[in-house]
């Protein structure tokens, strides 16, 4: 169903699009509830018009920008760390540190074999996936975007791959897309780590906001999020609170 105004209780989008409406499906974040996402494809996207997307409740999935509209749900609440203020807590530190012998590199998305096998792997023991992943949709959801993408890569010293992380880059912040990694290696805390460089390359290039996606409060996998503190969270009317606790 395509439409051009907006659903309850969506913000609107920041310019003019034709969202279509999809079907419901199971959410994935809280128990017997359906979710509903209106979307629209986009081969090219300017930064900025990016940004404000972002700022209007939108997230990314390959070619795909979506927002959810849940008929009676606001849920899903996009968060935001303050970038030039952010000061990681003690264990944050400890993972920091944990990982210093780990080699980053960052540059231009790319897809090979060796990610792919390690996508396929974290999707199957961490999240219990059973669907068969292919190449394909691999590469439709994490290597192919309409906006400037930059590409996380973790090593360690033997050269073997650990993580992967994909961000969104523009003048006014990084959006985390994806982050997948070596599940034999959950003791490092990958996930935490990563996101520690991604806040740390946002503060080297003088970028005010990281964009971690949607946080839900009764979500317990998306508590880790409020540990990168300050943070803002997207109310529904379009205005972002802080919280420095």
């Amino acid at each position: 169903m395509d439409e051009p105004v907006p659903c309850y209780p969506a913000l609107e989008p920041p310019v003019g699009v034709m969202l279509t409406t999809m079907p419901p499906h199971p959410c994935v974040y809280l128990p017997n509830r359906d979710a509903t996402l209106r979307a629209f494809a986009a081969r090219h996207m300017p930064d900025l018009v990016y940004h404000d997307f972002l700022n209007a409740s939108f997230r990314r999935s390959g070619l795909v920008i979506y927002q959810p509209v849940c008929q009676g749900c606001q849920a899903c609440r996009p968060l935001r760390v303050l970038v030039e203020r952010f000061h990681p807590s003690k264990s944050q530190r400890r993972c920091w540190r944990r990982n210093q012998d780990l080699i980053v590199s960052t540059g231009q998305p790319s897809a090979t074999d060796e990610k792919f096998e390690l996508y396929a792997r974290y999707q199957q023991q961490r999240h219990g996936s059973t669907k068969d992943d292919n190449r394909s949709s691999f590469e439709d959801f994490l290597y192919r975007s309409p906006v400037q993408t930059l590409e996380f890569v973790y090593r360690d010293d033997r050269g073997t791959l650990l993580a992967v992380g994909i961000c969104d880059v523009c003048p006014k912040s990084i959006s985390s897309v994806y982050f997948f990694f070596e599940p034999s290696q959950s003791r490092r805390g990958l996930g935490t780590f990563g996101a520690l460089c991604e806040i740390d390359l946002a503060s080297r290039r003088e970028i005010p906001y990281y964009y971690l996606g949607y946080w839900v409060k009764d979500c317990r996998k998306m508590v880790y999020k409020t540990d990168f503190k300050p943070y803002e969270i997207l109310a529904a009317d379009g205005c972002w609170h802080g919280n420095e606790d």
